[in-house]
């Protein structure tokens, strides 16, 4: 079998590229590790960029998140029991919009079963060939079945854990890592939002955030020990946990409930260049890891899809290789910023280990700061609403 592009990853990534590929009527394959139902089972963050907004629309997939999704003018964020907000519509002009990342991915899986495009499910056994020549090819086997696809180029959107990194020879890769010690334990439940827009709280106690997928389900957050387990908390443990940690008026509207997921997430921020070596080209969390504050897991991915479909693009349109070329290069200086602004928020908002008294001041008072100072608002919204591509 033979494409123009090979996508290693059916995450949403990979099925935006595809999309966006196909519209333009360069071929693709998808290959994913995993069934669809299980791709669409995982529990993700829904804060959208306008950049991401814009790619759903030129993909042809944005009806359902005009209709359903929530456009927020702005977030809130408390330090003890004190509260300010952040206006994202006066300071930048633009809002964000929250839409569940697997409410993404299906609409993405629902573009390209209606256009036909190739996808294969259950793929294991991934090895990439030839990535530095001209004929790169990949094989893999599907229910033990060997298959070989050939193709111009190779888009690794396969996730931290995927081929694709491990395809760049250790000489050529470097890597750069920072493990924090804390996790995110989360919960969804069908309960009423808190708030209308997304509440960060910096604690005493810890970090905390009220977020929503829609008006009746909600995703809340607490800042655990890496030693926790989901099942070490009750959901009445949770619930008691995160109203200490958020200001007494929003606790006091808090509408508790069973639990429908219960997860912990450790957070990294980890970063490899290059992001390209010769026709394979590394996508989202293939080549970047940001820590959850903020929202820009997804975001980052989407601005390496625009970068590469553009490239492609002109590749394949203009016989201009500028675009692949300068992918990496362009990729990378977005993906440090996005890097630079998770890691200030994470240390903004958490409380670490080994802070010190010194530490919990200059924590303090860059909070003040931020609430008093409309430049320093400005620029946490430029960098919230997301930076241009």
């Amino acid at each position: 079998m033979k494409t123009q592009v090979a996508i290693i990853g059916g995450g949403p990534s990979g099925l935006l590229l595809g999309q966006l590929l196909h519209r333009r009527g360069i071929e693709t394959v998808v290959l994913e590790r995993k069934t669809k139902d299980y791709v669409l089972s995982r529990i993700r963050a829904g804060v959208l960029e306008q950049g991401l907004v814009a790619l759903m629309e030129e993909a042809g997939c944005a009806t359902r998140l005009h209709a359903e999704g929530y456009a927020h003018d702005g977030t809130l964020l408390a330090c003890g029991d004190q509260m300010f907000r952040i206006d994202f519509k006066a300071l930048t002009g633009k809002p964000v919009m929250v839409y569940g990342q697997t409410e993404v991915t299906r609409d993405l899986y629902e573009a390209r079963e209606k256009a036909g495009a190739a996808i294969d499910f259950n793929v294991e056994d991934v090895a990439i060939h030839g990535a530095d020549t001209d004929a790169p090819y990949l094989t893999y086997s599907v229910d033990g079945a060997p298959k070989r696809l050939d193709c111009d180029f190779i888009a690794g959107c396969d996730g931290f854990h995927g081929v694709s990194r491990q395809a760049i020879p250790l000489e050529v890769r470097r890597e750069y890592e920072k493990i924090y010690p804390f996790g995110w334990l989360g919960i969804l439940s069908k309960t009423p939002p808190v708030n209308h827009e997304l509440i960060y709280a910096n604690s005493p106690r810890g970090f905390a955030l009220c977020s929503m997928r829609n008006h009746s389900l909600s995703r809340y957050y607490i800042q655990c020990s890496l030693s926790d387990k989901p099942e070490d908390w009750t959901d009445d443990a949770f619930w008691q946990e995160l109203k200490r940690r958020i200001p007494p008026d929003q606790a006091a509207q808090l509408v508790t409930g069973p639990s429908i997921e219960k997860s912990i997430a450790p957070l990294r921020s980890f970063v490899t260049e290059p992001m390209r070596w010769g026709r394979l080209f590394l996508c989202g969390d293939a080549a970047h890891i940001v820590p959850p504050t903020g929202a820009k897991g997804l975001n980052t991915a989407a601005s390496d899809v625009h970068y590469l479909y553009n490239g492609l693009r002109d590749y394949y349109e203009k016989g201009s290789v500028m675009g692949i070329d300068t992918y990496s290069e362009k990729a990378l200086a977005r993906v440090w910023k996005a890097e630079r602004f998770s890691w200030w928020f994470s240390s903004l908002m958490h409380r670490y280990p080994d802070q010190s008294a010194f530490d919990l001041k200059m924590q303090a008072a860059e909070l003040a700061f931020l609430a008093s100072n409309t430049s320093a608002q400005k620029a946490m919204a430029e960098n919230y609403v997301g930076l241009p591509y």
